[in-house]
């Protein structure tokens, strides 16, 4: 895969804006490995290879068994793997990604409302939309995963 266009520097106060926001999400208080499991299934979901790469690792490093890993993308099969607040985020990642399919039904943030507060749920919403961005970025430009780079080296 060749990479199209060099977005970050092609474009770096778009980039910069953008890790601006990603800044703002990971100050918010919403817990980082939620977090970051909310950006690899939006990853999944999507089919970005670099972004599920890197946040693949990131969990890693961050201590997330592989088990873990390897269920996010069936976690309603996944009992007790993840908690009650993984669930609800997977669950809303799932439905606002999915948003021209689904329409974000009110059942779906009645959910997530049972679970966060109103300022959870717009910063979740914010990460949602934020991943779902860079996914297209790395989508449309043909971003390489740091494995594949890696590999060929």
């Amino acid at each position: 895969m060749n990479i199209r266009i060099d977005y970050i520097n092609v474009a770096p106060a778009g980039y910069k804006a953008l890790g601006g926001v990603y800044g703002y999400i990971a100050q918010s208080g919403l817990d980082e490995i939620l977090l970051e499991l909310v950006y690899l299934r939006v990853s999944q979901i999507n089919g970005c290879a670099y972004c599920l790469d890197l946040h693949t690792r990131s969990l890693t490093k961050k201590g997330v068994r592989a088990e873990k890993l390897a269920l996010v993308q069936v976690w309603r099969e996944a009992g007790a793997v993840f908690d009650e607040r993984e669930r609800a985020a997977l669950a809303w990642a799932e439905t606002v990604t999915r948003v021209a399919e689904t329409t974000i039904p009110d059942k779906e943030f009645q959910a997530v409302s049972n679970v966060f507060g109103e300022k959870e749920i717009v910063d979740l919403t914010i990460a949602i939309g934020l991943m779902n961005t860079f996914n297209r970025m790395a989508i449309g430009f043909r971003r390489p995963p740091e494995a594949t780079l890696a590999a060929a080296a």
